[in-house]
């Protein structure tokens, strides 16, 4: 058996796409099913470009599609980064598969009843599609091994000063994951600004079909990183896949995190207790802060590279 067996829920962007080709070729990890929420783009795009990147990598995942917008807010998308098809412009063929007609919140809680104990969710969108999971299904809190995910932050955001886009989208949905009292691993922007891939790591990709997706889908978006001051693009949703394979290239701290869902200024912040004397009562996350740059961009390649031409 797998050391992970994963349920990878997403918003399929650019960098959900680069996380989906990299988990697809990590040993000791195994691909349960996959589910789609909207954040990057909307629902329709983010089910279509999963069931596309799965046809890229010659995978046969069940896609199950979940929440078209968050629990009680407007709506927000990344389109403006990730480009109107959420995939930077990048053509791939069309599907092979339809996506399948259960819930995403549904069919994860009937994984984990079948794996009680075995199966990590991996949530690299907003956490929709998992607050409704565990607001449906209450046993699923003891049902799942745990919950990787890529969202927050302990200091800073992008949405706004103080939040990160996944976690704005739907901080009433976060909430209900980070009090939830499963082991919760937090992949926010501390860390996933550490971790970019470079134009010339990119360009080094063989001449395959993956090879040409990737530098492609990630035109755009790196020039966008670039301009604001990073050495590359920064994939932060490959952060929590790689942290269950390879958690010797990371560094972080055991950490109370709570999502504040009605501040003005600090609307949809991940507050985190590092460092305070008053401490939160139960310290929930592993909150990753940091991350071996060099090595990240390695594991990558080597997964990158190993799709056939």
């Amino acid at each position: 058996m797998a050391e992970h067996r994963i349920w990878f829920d997403c918003d399929t962007g650019v960098d959900d796409a680069i996380a989906l080709l990299t988990a697809h070729r990590q040993p000791g990890l195994e691909i349960v099913g996959l589910s789609t929420v909207a954040g990057n783009v909307t629902l329709d795009h983010t089910t279509e470009n999963t069931l596309k990147i799965c046809g890229l990598m010659g995978a046969d995942y069940p896609v199950y599609p979940g929440a078209p917008g968050p629990l009680r807010r407007e709506r927000e998308d990344a389109s403006s980064f990730h480009g109107a098809d959420g995939l930077g412009g990048a053509v791939l063929p069309a599907p092979r598969r339809a996506p399948e007609q259960t819930p995403a919140w549904d069919a994860l809680y009937e994984a984990a009843a079948r794996m009680p104990g075995e199966l990590t969710l991996v949530a690299t969108g907003p956490l929709t599609n998992a607050a409704i999971a565990l607001t449906a299904h209450p046993a699923l809190r003891s049902l799942l091994r745990g919950i990787a995910l890529m969202g927050g932050a302990a200091v800073g955001g992008n949405r706004t000063p103080c939040s990160e886009f996944n976690i704005h989208a739907d901080p009433d949905a976060a909430e209900i994951v980070f009090s939830s009292g499963i082991p919760i691993i937090m992949c926010g922007l501390d860390v996933t600004e550490q971790a970019w891939f470079s134009p010339e790591e990119f360009a080094a990709l063989p001449d395959t079909p993956v090879g040409r997706f990737a530098r492609a889908a990630t035109a755009g978006p790196m020039q966008k990183n670039m301009a604001r001051g990073a050495g590359g693009l920064c994939l932060h949703d490959v952060c929590p896949v790689l942290y269950l394979t390879h958690p010797e290239l990371f560094t972080g701290r055991q950490a109370g995190v709570h999502v504040e869902t009605r501040g003005t200024v600090t609307y949809a912040k991940t507050v985190t207790d590092l460092d305070s004397d008053a401490k939160f009562p139960e310290r929930n996350v592993f909150v990753v802060l940091g991350v071996d740059r060099a090595g990240f961009a390695a594991h990558i390649t080597e997964a990158l590279s190993s799709y056939a031409g």
